[in-house]
């Protein structure tokens, strides 16, 4: 055993064999501390140093995060309502709710979207009474619109189908409930009914990584097990759902993805991706002061690991970097880069009955992306094609709308929108016309075509329509605001001035001469002629 190993263990009082590589597979045992788990199963290839295998570590990481939660815990209010709440299975909706909006997207972003969803909809039997258009609705903009879809699917099934009541354990939950998987399921069931499950999100993973120093690849399936097996035995039997709020929390406000703050960390005496990095700087340090000894290696190896050895530590291709410290942990496989796609839309506006503008909006496919959604009329380009191609091709999808109105219009290139889809690089290229006076569009559902609708921008404001199509409406009335577009009523031109008289005023302020700083070898240099 080297000294640096034998001084670690003695400083964590740790048992002698804690750390060693196995050979064989080892037996489950009771785990004393919550009074029924058990120690995960090693493989033959797999190093205890990954684990916590001694039942005083565990009790004290518990201890120390829940202690930093109680203090540090961000208000949300998902969790004033859970809190609140004293019906298990509405209780179960608030957790359910949260889970689902938050994931792949920011806490930011969710609390606005969760307030207004409970406000519009507080139980499982108000949303299952819902249409799925105003589901879409108050969707739109939070993304990955699958999500508003799957939940109410699964809330008319908990009515229909469960008399109303929320299945209570994790299994069962990720069983029966469409849009339910093996994390939400254990979220739901630790927070709402205090099953004592783990949970394995990103942030949980970002954290096990560097507290058990696993460098392998995180997304790999015996990465995936090592993980959920060790949330699973950390678990704090007693205060399940606050100990995998506190672990989630952990990773979104302290253990960050870059430059995480280690030194306010409640469990950095358990963090081997700390112990590395302390280990390095202690002999960084000796070997500055001329002291290095042969036991202090220009780089610290993993003492713990049989070299090479050990599927779950930094492999042997990518080394320790010294200058990212704990954020060499958690290792991700390369993403694969989002495919090219190009899409002609086109902004088609007439005069309403009244005089006033109105936009052609027509319906997304009920799967897909973006399911049941809706855009202004849209159509993937070939690639290769030159510009008046694509104009002839526009042309010819709007008159399926239009018909004979699209000839007395002007087709207008706008401009081009990119908008990044999680596995599209998507270009939009965006078309405006002003159709003639009493245009008509093809009734919904006729020769196979989706459901389509004029409406106002009153109303195309209210409608469930994507952040893709924001930006293309954006680009339109840049257009019209340049007085290049139809459209040109006296409230937009007002605007128009408005936004025109701020352009105004930056470039004049950027005109204006500067004082420029001196250097400081500038300030010292003696005037010409002294």
């Amino acid at each position: 055993m080297s000294r640096l190993r034998a001084a670690a263990r003695g400083r964590q009082g740790l048992p002698q064999g804690v750390g060693e590589v196995r050979k064989s597979p080892r037996r489950c045992r009771e785990n004393p501390s919550s009074g029924k788990g058990v120690f995960p199963s090693l493989s033959t290839q797999q190093s205890a140093y990954h684990l916590f295998s001694h039942p005083v570590e565990i009790q004290a990481f518990r201890v120390n995060l829940l202690a930093w939660y109680d203090k540090c815990k961000r208000d949300l209010p998902w969790r004033k309502l859970a809190a609140s709440e004293s019906d298990p299975t509405r209780r179960a909706y608030t957790v359910w709710v949260s889970e689902i909006m938050l994931q792949q997207t920011q806490v930011a972003t969710v609390i606005d979207y969760y307030n207004r969803w409970m406000q519009k909809w507080p139980t499982l039997q108000a949303l299952a009474g819902a249409s799925l258009e105003d589901v879409n609705e108050l969707w739109a903009g939070l993304g990955y619109y699958s999500r508003g879809k799957r939940l109410q699917e699964a809330a008319q099934k908990v009515v229909s189908e469960l008399a109303g009541e929320m299945p209570r354990a994790a299994e069962e939950l990720q069983k029966l409930l469409p849009g339910v998987g093996r994390y939400t399921a254990g979220a739901i069931a630790s927070i709402a009914y205090g099953q004592a499950t783990g949970v394995v999100d990103g942030n949980v993973i970002r954290v096990l990584c560097r507290v058990r120093g696993i460098g392998a690849d995180s997304s790999s399936p015996a990465v995936i097990d090592r993980l959920w097996d060790l949330a699973n035995t950390l678990v704090d039997p007693v205060r399940p759902g606050d100990f995998n709020q506190a672990m989630m929390e952990l990773g979104a406000t302290v253990c960050t993805p870059r430059a995480p703050l280690c030194m306010e960390c409640p469990v950095k005496p358990h963090c081997r991706a700390r112990c590395r990095v302390e280990k390095e700087l202690e002999c960084a340090s000796k070997r500055l002061l001329g002291k290095a000894a042969p036991t202090c290696p220009q780089a610290p190896d993993v003492e713990e690991c049989a070299a090479g050895s050990c599927s779950l530590c930094l492999p042997a291709t990518e080394p320790w970097d010294s200058s990212r410290g704990v954020a060499n942990f958690p290792r991700r496989a390369a993403k694969k880069q989002p495919r090219a796609e190009r899409t002609a839309t086109c902004v088609l506006e007439r005069r309403g009955p009244g005089g006033e503008p109105e936009y052609l909006i027509v319906q997304r496919p009920s799967s897909g992306l973006l399911a049941g959604l809706w855009e202004f009329p849209s159509l993937p380009l070939e690639p290769g094609l030159n510009e008046k191609q694509q104009r002839e091709v526009v042309l010819g999808h709007i008159q399926a709308w239009a018909g004979d109105a699209v000839a007395r219009g002007r087709l207008r290139h706008v401009g081009e929108v990119i908008h990044i889809f999680s596995h599209i690089h998507q270009t939009y290229v965006v078309y405006s016309l002003l159709l003639g006076g009493g245009a008509q569009t093809t009734a919904s559902g006729q020769d196979g075509q989706p459901a389509c609708r004029w409406v106002t921008q009153a109303d195309l404001q209210k409608s469930a329509i994507s952040t893709a199509m924001k930006k293309v409406w954006k680009a339109r009335e840049r257009l019209s605001c340049e007085g290049l577009g139809p459209g040109t009523g006296h409230k937009r031109k007002r605007g128009c001035e408005v936004a025109r008289a701020g352009q105004l005023k930056a470039e004049a302020d950027s005109s204006r001469p500067r004082r420029q700083q001196l250097s400081l070898a500038a300030f010292l240099k003696a005037p010409a002629g002294e």
